[in-house]
């Protein structure tokens, strides 16, 4: 009988996640850029500037927490499992190519997270325990009118947090811990969902506090790591850049243990992978966003898009090049045996399966605070303010349970939940990119010196 729902489960999950919504996430990404006049290109450096240094504007505008905490909150959720098996799974299926179709991703997909931004913070709403509320609910409804679509992406967020945001997430730990270190799931499920009980508890204010320190250091920490094995591998790192940029456009020849790929295999999986670890177009992170004390919407959206570049252009590019760098692409692994694997080359075993391990902890443990956020607030639009405290206690208990069960099941249910909140919110990007466009046009002007 599960077999056959996992038939079923995956069936669908591959139906949603086909080439119409590859191809619509990323096209809507190009249709921002040009009508944006390539704003994620032409004010990067001053948003880099804005998020990481000057970081936030907390004594002059409405909001909960700091630009910086913000996007802490947000890398929180984007930098996880994905950056290091979902780059993995790209490159053993679709070949090094597959890297620099990632990168196209990211780079039109900061248009889009730029513009989920700008709309989340121009509708977004106090609620009641006097602290914002934003995301494509808000703009869905308030925007376009059009409520009942807003309140499914609510309904499919808030059953999504439970999946890619909880339980995948603390499976992912639990095993990386046991195979690694020997320690039991329950114990790991345990230790987690204790964690994760303190944090949330607090809301958005605890989330920033605790993500603000935690992603620096473990982004810090697995750039660190990967910078040495590419220091191992000095030489080869020209030939790894050639054959990414060879590879994006031609055929990958069987060698070794892969079996070959496509040119058409290597776009989907770049895209799809890319997408998956950024999740521009998805509508999670604007509601993060929304959260955020600004003057504006386009000085927040200039720090929200640079957590697209910092995820897939500086993250998931280290994670590629030590894959391709140390030669062990071929060897068909995928996933995260192969970013294992490829860190144990140079050094000793232990400690490659041991960065590798830690960084996943890290990168998924956060992924649980942010997608929290994520899954309150949209119950939250549901059910109001009184559900939010119900829904903390359940989503952390699920984070053991998620440790300590196989998940089959609830990977299929939670591919099938994250892809179905693209459609309301790329319906809401694309019918509200003319509020985008104006917004920008009228603050972008004044506020690019960004003194």
């Amino acid at each position: 009988m599960e077999q056959k729902l996992i038939g079923i489960l995956s069936y669908i999950s591959n139906l949603i996640w086909g080439v119409p919504l590859v191809v619509l996430l990323l096209g809507t990404g190009v249709y921002l850029t040009v009508v944006l006049k390539g704003v994620q290109f032409r004010a990067l450096f001053p948003s880099l500037y804005i998020a990481l240094v000057k970081r936030g504007e907390e004594g002059e505008s409405e909001g909960d927490i700091s630009h910086f905490q913000a996007l802490m909150t947000a890398l929180s959720a984007t930098v996880g499992v994905g950056n290091i098996a979902g780059v993995a799974t790209a490159i053993a299926s679709g070949g090094p190519g597959a890297l620099f179709w990632m990168w196209i991703t990211g780079l039109f997909g900061m248009a889009t997270k730029y513009s989920e931004a700008v709309l989340a913070i121009k509708y977004r709403e106090t609620d009641k325990f006097g602290t914002m509320s934003g995301g494509p609910m808000y703009y869905i409804s308030k925007g376009l009118g059009l409520r009942w679509l807003g309140g499914l992406f609510a309904l499919f967020a808030s059953v999504a947090a439970f999946g890619i945001g909880n339980m995948v997430q603390s499976n992912s730990v639990a095993d990386a811990l046991n195979s690694t270190f020997g320690i039991p799931h329950w114990l790991s499920g345990i230790t987690m969902c204790i964690a994760t009980g303190f944090v949330v508890i607090g809301g958005i204010k605890t989330i920033a506090k605790v993500t603000s320190v935690m992603v620096p250091f473990m982004i810090a920490f697995y750039i660190t790591g990967s910078i040495i094995l590419l220091f191992i591998h000095w030489q080869n790192i020209p030939e790894a850049i050639g054959l990414i940029f060879s590879h994006a456009f031609t055929p990958t020849a069987p060698v070794g243990g892969f079996m070959g790929a496509t040119v058409q295999q290597t776009i989907r999986m770049g895209v799809a992978r890319g997408i998956f670890s950024n999740e521009s177009g998805l509508g999670s992170s604007p509601i993060a966003a929304a959260a955020a004390k600004t003057r504006n919407p386009v000085r927040q959206a200039l720090v929200s898009m640079t957590q697209t570049f910092i995820d897939t252009i500086v993250v998931c590019t280290f994670t590629g090049l030590v894959i391709v760098a140390s030669g062990v692409w071929s060897s068909g692994k995928t996933g995260a045996a192969l970013s294992a694997f490829a860190f144990e080359q140079g050094i000793p075993k232990d400690i490659g399966d041991d960065m590798v391990s830690i960084s996943l902890v890290f990168f998924a443990y956060s992924t649980i605070l942010g997608w929290c956020y994520y899954g309150e607030k949209a119950i939250e639009y549901l059910l109001r303010e009184s559900a939010v405290r119900p829904y903390r206690i359940v989503f952390t208990v699920f984070v053991f349970v998620g440790a300590t069960v196989e998940l089959d099941v609830v990977w299929y249910f939670a591919d099938i939940m994250n892809g179905l909140m693209a459609f309301p919110n790329l319906i809401g990007l694309i019918g509200l990119s003319k509020d985008v466009v104006e917004e920008t046009k009228k603050y972008l002007i004044t506020e690019i010196s960004l003194k």
